[in-house]
């Protein structure tokens, strides 16, 4: 595998890169009649009354008329079974009218190549668990998620592995009112890697370059991007909970261009899922990764190594930083994108530094 390389998030480079059963219906050779012309007799509703005559049929509207007592039921044993167990034939219909698109190719991805229903009926559903029972994230502040329009997520990232970028992703789409999707941008090596290329292209991710995420932003979509990289999800152990440093404000320069607001995120119980306590970087420069982490059971333990701790996470989204009210050449203003990301990352610090405090501890 080619030595993996961060692209820089303000490089403006191109991208490289079932039916329903039919009602039954009861026939007749006439409207009431029998086959020989005779009239059928009237039979008596299970009330006990026979039918009175309708206003249509030339009865007096002024005279009162009889209520007519509502028929029973007649609906089957095998009936009530199917109302009782009509959840569980909805989904299993819906899943196999979701596998006959899949076989046939009946569904859609966008311009980046998101699948929408695949992400929320698969991998959404795949992920929720291990938010809601392993890691049971807490989201706090996701009302500074606005309900429509494009917006920038700028978080702090952690945890060896990426998982803070999945558990973001289903904690915006689960608890925003209008289930909105966030559309992460990842380093080009997520791209590189068999399977997860295409997992990662179909949940919505995107290569980290300025081009792609203005381009959604443009669009209306929700974006997310974790400013220190590599940087952030290799620091050892020791450097828990403190932002490395955020590149050079790409991402303010996009925000300003899109004029979408910029939301930071904090999120805290990701960094002592997988507690790094050293790095074989001749390992690491052999196979092309960045790192190659060494934890208090990985590899001792072998594959069982690679389980994340259960830790009590929290995810905080801070007020908004509007960018909207600036001119259009103020994107190109070393200065503002300086001032800007430096608040961002101030915010984010001070709030992972708050949620500390508040901790009772890493598993509760």
């Amino acid at each position: 595998m080619a030595d993996a390389k961060v692209i820089p998030f303000d490089d403006d480079r191109s991208r490289s890169g079932g039916g329903s059963r039919p009602a039954r219906r009861r026939t007749g050779s006439g409207s009431g009649g029998r086959g020989d012309g005779s009239t059928a007799p009237v039979s008596a509703l299970p009330g006990g009354r026979l039918p009175g005559p309708s206003p249509e049929a030339g009865a007096d509207p002024q005279e009162p008329q009889q209520p007519q007592e509502a028929p029973e039921s007649r609906e089957s044993p095998v009936g009530e079974a199917r109302g009782t167990d009509g959840g569980w034939d909805r989904r299993i219909a819906g899943g196999l009218a979701f596998l006959r698109r899949r076989v046939t190719g009946d569904y859609e991805v966008d311009e980046f190549g998101y699948d929408k229903e695949l992400t929320d009926q698969v991998l959404m559903s795949a992920l929720r668990p291990l938010a809601d029972k392993y890691f049971r994230v807490e989201v706090k502040g996701i009302e500074n998620i606005p309900s429509e329009g494009g917006a920038l997520i700028v978080a702090n990232h952690s945890g060896t592995l990426p998982l803070d970028g999945l558990m973001l992703q289903v904690a915006v789409h689960d608890n925003h009112p209008a289930e909105r999707h966030l559309r992460l941008l990842a380093a080009d090596l997520v791209f590189h890697l068999p399977v997860v290329n295409e997992l990662a292209r179909k949940a919505g991710h995107t290569l980290a370059c300025a081009e792609d995420a203005q381009r959604l932003l443009e669009l209306g979509e929700i974006v997310g991007v974790m400013p220190e990289g590599f940087k952030g999800i290799g620091k050892p152990f020791g450097d828990r909970y403190k932002l490395q440093r955020f590149g050079r404000g790409g991402f303010v320069s996009t925000a300003l261009r899109a004029g979408a607001p910029i939301v930071p995120c904090s999120i805290v119980g990701a960094e002592e899922i997988y507690p790094m306590i050293g790095n074989a970087k001749t390992l690491a420069r052999l196979l092309g990764f960045p790192y190659f982490p060494i934890t208090p059971t990985f590899p001792w333990l072998g594959p069982l190594g690679a389980v994340p701790l259960p830790t009590k996470w929290t995810i905080q989204f801070g007020e908004p930083i509007p960018t909207d009210g600036y001119p259009p050449e103020a994107a190109e203003d070393p200065m503002l994108m300086f001032n800007l990301t430096d608040q961002v990352r101030e915010q984010i610090q001070h709030t992972l530094y708050k949620l500390l405090v508040q901790r009772r501890s890493v598993f509760f």
